[in-house]
């Protein structure tokens, strides 16, 4: 714990998943699934590793803040930080000056969480287990030591979380050896992205149920009649019993979200995933309450800023699943704030995870949430892709459609360096060799990728 940080460098790092339609919704037709990746150096050689999502231009903004926050971090003691986490939390995102970009929202907060996601994993590093051991293990009351509550007590006071976490204590073992058995219950958003095909979207749903998944989740939302085949396609090939899940990131208005959600009902979906604007708390709550009698819960939370908007979500009753994200909030200082508050609105928590980085990274917090905070597995599931797992030191493992439980110490934001050297932008060899392919449309669509993004 005596390591000091004596240096922070980040890159941008991208990969082109728009070339084969991966990641393509509604409103992002050509995502470049991308981060923003940070290391942290300390004096006795243990490094830090950290991320911030995000779909390809504009990367580089986010690495201007981040390289602007840099000096908030270098020169501290690790043992300072972890001492006072909820101060160094809040020298973070209330800097006099740099606090007016946010705050506490948009490329500022972005930047803060992926610097904030280094110093967790140094942390974990530095005692040798992973993120999820280290907070499991931890007492309460340091547990919410590294939470700010400010803007927040009117919902969720100091007492009142520590007496949640108290109470979770009883059964937390039994729960720890649950996880690290069966670990914890997955859905997948990889066979039915908008952009891909039948053919393909039936491929993937076929392989898919041959290894054990039972949740999948369908992008809607560019076209109704298109929306109903695709829905209608997919419940046919995973039945009746399975679940099914619906996602439109953002695409309608109030009335146009629950008229065209009223007309997929009949494929029996279990949410609607960002109906509308992610800042419209009283659009979602009238979509709510409109889809109530239909059966149908409305999810949001990837691009929720902070933990004040979760707070009103859950006052306004204009969520049913909450979906916190590793990169979005301020790392897991801000994402355990939002998981006490699920709790005491007995909202269940699913976190958002279809990104570079982002299912190594909320695992963690979601194994906390069930050992330590909810205890509770009811209409509870972590999204899953299968892309990009191979670039990270510490992927991914699933196992019967499960997150097990990861074992390596850190966070599991650590990326291979060949891997961040081949996609580093602009210098990384992606962006200026373009190998031969045997197809020629390949190489066209190769060209055509690396043109856009130079």
């Amino acid at each position: 714990m005596l390591h000091k940080i004596i240096n922070l460098t980040v890159r941008d790092v991208r990969f082109p998943t728009s070339l084969q339609q991966h990641g393509s919704d509604a409103m992002h037709s050509d995502p470049d699934y991308s981060a923003a990746y940070v290391v942290i150096d300390t004096d006795l050689g243990l490094k830090g590793f950290g991320l911030t999502f995000t779909l390809g231009k504009g990367t580089e903004i986010v690495v201007c803040a981040v390289e602007a926050l840099a000096g908030l971090v270098i020169g501290k003691p690790l043992q300072e930080i972890v001492s006072d986490f909820r101060g160094f939390y809040r020298l973070l995102t209330s800097d006099s000056q740099m606090r007016w970009l946010g705050p506490e929202k948009g490329v500022i907060h972005l930047a803060t969480a992926a610097v904030l996601n280094a110093v967790w994993d140094l942390w974990a590093r530095a005692e040798g287990k992973p993120l999820w051991k280290l907070l499991v293990d931890m007492d309460p009351k340091q547990i919410v030591s590294c939470i700010d509550f400010r803007y927040i007590t009117d919902v969720l006071t100091e007492e009142e979380a520590l007496d949640i976490l108290v109470k979770a204590q009883e059964g937390r073992q039994q729960r720890e050896n649950q996880m690290l058995k069966e670990g914890y219950p997955a859905y997948t958003t990889s066979c039915a992205w908008l952009g891909y095909p039948d053919q393909q979207l039936q491929q993937l749903c076929t392989d898919a149920l041959k290894n054990g998944w039972s949740k999948f989740k369908v992008k809607v939302g560019a076209d109704l009649e298109d929306d109903k085949r695709r829905c209608r396609l997919i419940r046919q090939m995973i039945g009746p019993n399975n679940t099914l899940m619906i996602d439109a990131n953002q695409r309608w208005d109030v009335g146009e979200a629950i008229s065209w959600v009223s007309s997929l009902a009949e494929f029996k979906p279990l949410w609607i995933e960002e109906p509308t604007s992610p800042d419209d708390i009283l659009g979602h709550a009238a979509i709510s309450k409109a889809l109530a009698p239909l059966g149908i819960g409305v999810a949001t939370g990837e691009q929720c800023h902070n933990r004040v908007m979760f707070k009103q979500f859950l006052q306004a009753s204009a969520l049913q699943f909450v979906q916190i994200d590793s990169c979005r909030l301020g790392s897991v200082n801000e994402n355990l704030a939002v998981l006490l508050m699920a709790h005491k609105y007995q909202v269940p928590v699913c976190p958002h995870a279809g990104g570079v980085g982002l299912c190594e990274l909320v695992q963690h917090l979601i194994l906390f949430d069930y050992i330590c905070v909810s205890a509770n597995l009811h209409n509870r599931m972590c999204e899953y892709v299968n892309h990009l797992h191979e670039h990270f030191t510490s992927p991914v493992v699933i196992r019967d459609a499960h997150y097990l439980p990861p074992k390596d110490p850190g966070y599991s934001c650590e990326m291979v360096e060949s891997s961040v050297k081949r996609h580093q932008y602009p210098e990384g060899e992606r962006f200026y060799v373009v190998e031969v392919d045997v197809s020629i449309s390949q190489s066209v669509n190769k060209v055509a990728w690396l043109k856009g993004h130079n």
